[in-house]
């Protein structure tokens, strides 16, 4: 619940700071006095977006804090999802500065406001008359059957299978998609797959059939140079082998005159075995060398279909077109993957299926057996307020369609008269009777829910006398169960509260502001006089509001 509210530097609040307990507490105060403010500071620290508008003086930063006690509200795993420091008495603090950045923290964590947002819907309900519109909301209608039904752990069930649910529908499309367009490329891809395959590719290939070229177009001149080169290197008259033999013997008649001279001779003993080897293998390539005009134009055949794969792929060495080759390979292979995966997939689809269909028919189950009594209760509290023949007529259908909380579709058909055709309930319902219906549905749901405050603005508004004080007794009765507040001009109202709090304004510093506080039993009974007669008190009016208050 909520324990207390301080206020420093918003709008017309200069320094507020108030405690509350238990129970049913009403606010009061005359129009404009402040009540709007109020509930906007608590807007606020719930997560509400804010400007500098906010701002009192705008040179000095607005904070707003909350302190609610809820240890009773199994409020621990959200805090350990969220990592926040737990508290039994968990403080809530909004800070805006002059800047107009805004600041929030919980137990001094700072956190974003959807946090904070969040962590507000489990902590209290500022039930507004724009609220009482959302009434006619199919989800809303939604929410109070399923939490009457206790459904609620069943519908974040179907929400999460749901979610896999239109993953895997959003995966089969995806790879359907490629599918498509595999298929459409296939035989283009095999085609080129094929025209790369009728070639056996390795590294380094292009090179060797290159050089293979260029020795089978020239054996002829290749043979003369060779030829030539024996020649001079072995001619028994004038050949270079010859000449080094004759130089190492020249040479080795004067070796052991000079350790210098006998270097020389080795050196040209070492000269004559390596033009001799030169020479062995120059003869053993020419022996090797063959005319094969054959092999040529196979050779040329084979260069010519790399340069033309080459030019097709626009690459320019037999590795790149390996790669081509591979990526090819990959495409073939995929689209016999891609019909395996598609059809792995339609058997998760559908298993998924008929999971979400039981849960929907679990979902629906409850609903139907909780409607019965939902209208039996709508219609016993609204005949207390003044309603005797409103009827309700709920009807539930299953459809074939998947949404967030199920396979239903709602009808919510109200009749407010005897003898009056049931219709939509936003159509036929005035804005006084939405209103006692909004109330009726917040006193069935305190005894469902465990949020652990709401606060109910003007909700009595439209309606007098006996109803009003029917009221303050249907929401008396929902503090058993839950913190109250009622923002309220009716007196039958204020006098049911445990705590009597006013909103008024006063004049400082040639400043106006708000402010609040809490009424001994002397102010209340002041207080809801003047609510009964205006400023000028009577003394009947004075007895009436000690009757009601007794």
């Amino acid at each position: 619940m909520l324990i207390s509210l301080s206020i420093r530097n918003f709008a017309l609040i200069e320094k507020l700071s108030i405690d509350f307990s238990g129970g049913f507490s009403v606010i009061t105060g005359e129009t404009g006095a402040g009540k709007s403010i109020l509930l906007g500071a608590l807007g606020l620290v719930l997560g509400k977006r804010a400007d500098l508008s906010s701002l009192r003086r705008k040179d000095e930063k607005c904070v707003v804090e909350a302190h609610f006690d809820v240890a009773a509200y199994d409020l621990q795993d959200f805090f350990a999802e969220n990592d926040l420091d737990y508290e039994d008495v968990t403080i809530l603090r909004r800070e805006i500065l002059p800047t107009g950045k805004s600041r929030a923290f919980v137990n001094d964590s700072p956190v974003n406001l959807p946090e904070l947002q969040e962590l507000g819907h489990f902590l209290i309900d500022i039930h507004s008359q724009h609220q009482t519109q959302e009434l006619s909301d199919e989800q809303i209608q939604f929410r109070i059957i399923d939490a009457i039904a206790g459904n609620q752990e069943q519908v974040a069930a179907f929400a999460a299978l749901l979610k896999e649910h239109k993953e895997l529908r959003q995966q089969l499309s995806e790879l359907t998609a490629k599918l498509h367009d595999a298929n459409k490329e296939q035989d283009y891809n095999a085609f080129l797959l094929e025209e790369l395959s009728a070639i056996v590719l390795r590294p380094g290939l292009q090179q060797e059939l290159e050089s293979q070229q260029e020795q089978l177009g020239n054996v002829e001149n290749i043979k003369e140079s060779f030829a030539r080169a024996v020649s001079l290197a072995d001619n028994e008259s004038f050949g270079v082998i010859q000449n080094l033999k004759e130089i190492k013997t020249a040479l080795q008649k004067i070796a052991g005159v000079s350790k210098d001279y006998e270097t020389l001779t080795e050196r040209i003993g070492s000269a004559l075995i390596d033009i001799d080897d030169v020479v062995s293998e120059i003869s053993r390539h020419a022996e090797k060398l063959v005319d094969d005009p054959v092999q040529l134009n196979l050779i040329s055949q084979q260069l010519q279909a790399i340069y033309n794969l080459q030019k097709k792929h626009q690459v320019d060495s037999v590795e790149a077109l390996m790669d081509i080759r591979e990526q090819l390979e990959t495409k073939v292979i995929a689209a016999d993957h891609l019909e395996t995966a598609i059809s792995d997939l339609q058997q998760q689809i559908g298993k998924s299926a008929e999971a979400l269909d039981a849960r929907a028919e679990l979902i629906h189950k409850r609903r139907s057996e909780a409607i019965p009594g939902l209208a039996a209760q709508l219609t016993a509290i609204l005949s207390q307020l003044g309603m005797p023949d409103a009827r309700f007529q709920m009807q539930l259908t299953a459809s074939p369609n998947y949404y967030a909380n199920g396979k239903d579709v709602l009808q919510f058909l109200f009749s407010a008269n005897k003898g009056s055709d049931f219709g939509l309930l936003k159509k036929v319902a005035s804005g006084g009777e939405m209103s006692r219906i909004m109330l009726a549905v917040k006193a069935i749901l305190a005894k469902y829910s465990k949020l652990p405050a709401i606060i109910f603005d003007e909700i009595d508004t439209g309606v007098s006398g006996e109803i009003a004080n029917k009221m303050g007794e249907i929401m008396k009765a929902m503090s058993h169960d839950m913190q109250v507040f009622a923002i309220t001009h009716l007196p039958q109202i204020a006098a049911k509260g445990n705590d009597h709090f006013k909103v008024f304004k006063s004049v400082a510093d040639e400043q106006t502001q708000s402010d609040l506080k809490r009424l001994s039993q002397d102010e209340r009974i002041t207080e809801i006089a003047e609510m009964l007669s205006g400023k000028d008190i009577s003394e009947s009016a004075v007895n009436h509001a000690k009757a009601l208050l007794e």
